[in-house]
């Protein structure tokens, strides 16, 4: 019995901290800002273990019966956690993070109230010393095992509502052998066995049927219908279609739409590319949907396409499916084209190539995983692996809704000795666009573009470095990688844009 009941210290530990996992995750996803979401549902998950732990003193009888309705209860309440955060952000948003944090810090509670529970049930097989030494020991190896599970696969071949009710089944497992163990013992094995059962089958249903609980929620957050969706360790990918207008989402957050993402690509392009008829070598660091890169191939003296994309599932999603395929032009199928899906920064850091042009396509500075790319450490490894005469282009968010993120962004660039031409474009989808071209020598516009552009022309082209008294410079810091200003700053902006 002691080794038994030492096993479901390692299911319970792994099942608290996914739990936990799956809730910060989940709130990333939906809401950004993935530091202070992992950071306070630790805190308030930390806390709530401390009041289950203090609260356990109380439970003077029936320690076995005790124990088994605490996992049911995780197990039920853990297990559909998920899916109530995401129904509760589609339907009821305003009071999420409410919901989240009562939700964690419940499932805390609970959690504080089992490994005590267990060290009592334990307690007459064990010494005191080997009691406290192979709990504590079996329960960080569970929190272990887990952690390195959910990034790995639970996350992006199970999703987070299915792994939720994955560890609600084992919670009810755990207090179901427990209600076998001491059947002798209780007074009342019957009705467990009845909750026990019931808990497993609403689970169970909830596991079998759990993506169609993440589609129905899917469904009502995004206008048009879903045409896919997947999970990976990094992002939630989400494409919609309503007749001929295809938009992908990242993380819930618009990315582009086909009716106007030529806008978006040809300025981010064409005003710099055009203006090196030389060039032969180009980089592009994100821009996994392969559209820069359809606008690259426009013209016939690049020699070499690199993409660098930190998520494998973007690029193959855009290589393989046969509307997206069509959206990109099948750039992405070209033999010109050469694709590494790894972190950007440290690429960067591990590359001794030099490009002619490099267009850095992220997204924007929403968290700071992202921000780092967006720091003068990440440009010094941009201007060390850019040719002398060559140039880059910064997606940079937009100057009239986010205006001191726009130049915060120029100012960083500027600040590790690369000069700057800030210009902008109108995309509908998004409003006014920002943009950076950077190089080490002055920039003179192009005086042709290639054939068949949609929007950009010789003409409108100076217009773009144009700058009205709304959109004009203000004084602004440097993104450093210790700091990251840009992340709080972008946030604090796009906030009051959404009230």
């Amino acid at each position: 019995m002691p080794h038994i009941l030492l096993f479901s210290v390692f299911v319970v530990a792994a099942c608290g901290l996914a739990y936990e996992l799956v809730a910060a995750a989940l709130s990333s996803y939906l809401i950004g800002d993935s530091v202070t979401q992992f950071s306070t549902v630790i805190g308030v998950y930390l806390f709530a273990m401390g009041v289950g732990s203090w609260l356990s003193r109380h439970v003077h009888r029936d320690l076995a019966g005790t124990f088994i309705r605490v996992e049911l209860a995780v197990g039920l309440i853990g297990g559909f956690s998920a899916a109530m955060l995401f129904w509760a952000f589609v339907w009821i948003s305003g009071p999420f993070l409410l919901l989240l944090y009562l939700l964690v810090f419940l499932i805390g509670t609970m959690v504080g109230l089992e490994i005590p529970l267990v060290m009592r049930l334990l307690e007459p097989k064990l010494q005191f010393k080997e009691l406290v030494s192979q709990v504590l020991s079996v329960d960080y190896l569970g929190a272990l095992a887990v952690s390195l599970l959910f990034p790995l696969w639970l996350a992006p071949k199970l999703g987070m509502v299915r792994t939720a009710l994955l560890f609600g089944l084992l919670n009810a497992g755990v207090a179901l052998w427990t209600l076998w163990l001491f059947r002798q013992e209780l007074p009342r094995p019957r009705l467990l066995w009845a909750q026990g059962s019931l808990v497993v089958a609403l689970l169970t249903a909830g596991f079998i049927g759990a993506d169609k609980l993440s589609s129905l929620a899917e469904t009502a957050l995004y206008e048009d219908s879903i045409v896919l969706s997947e999970s990976t360790p990094y992002q939630r990918i989400v494409m919609t279609r309503w007749k001929d207008d295809w938009r992908l989402f990242l993380n819930n957050n618009l990315q582009f739409s086909s009716r106007d993402e030529y806008r978006y690509h040809e300025a981010l392009v064409h005003p710099g590319l055009a203006s090196l008829p030389w060039a032969r070598r180009v980089l592009v660091l994100g821009g996994g949907d392969g559209m820069a890169v359809r606008e690259i191939l426009k013209y016939p003296h690049i020699e070499q396409i690199t993409l660098v994309e930190l998520d494998p599932a973007m690029p193959r999603l855009f290589r393989e499916h046969p509307a997206l395929r069509k959206l990109n032009g099948d750039a992405l199928n070209s033999p010109r084209v050469r694709i590494h899906t790894t972190d950007a920064f440290g690429w960067l850091e591990q590359s001794r190539e030099s490009f002619d042009f490099v267009v850095v396509d992220f997204p924007d500075p929403s968290n700071y995983a992202v921000g780092k790319l967006y720091t003068n450490t990440f440009y010094r490894l941009l201007e060390r692996n850019l040719n002398a005469r060559g140039r880059a282009v910064i997606q940079t968010t937009s100057p009239l809704f986010a205006r001191l993120s726009f130049w915060t962004v120029v100012n960083t660039v500027e600040s590790v000795g690369l000069l700057s031409q800030p210009y902008h474009a109108q995309v509908p989808s998004f409003g006014e666009w920002g943009y950076v071209l950077v190089g080490r020598e002055a920039y003179t516009p192009p005086s042709q573009l290639p054939a068949g552009l949609r929007y950009l022309s010789p003409a409108s082209l100076p217009g773009l470095f144009h700058f009205p008294p709304d959109m004009a410079r203000l004084p602004s810091e440097v993104n450093r990688l210790n700091n990251q200003i840009l992340v709080r700053t972008f946030e604090q902006e796009w906030k009051q844009v959404l009230r």
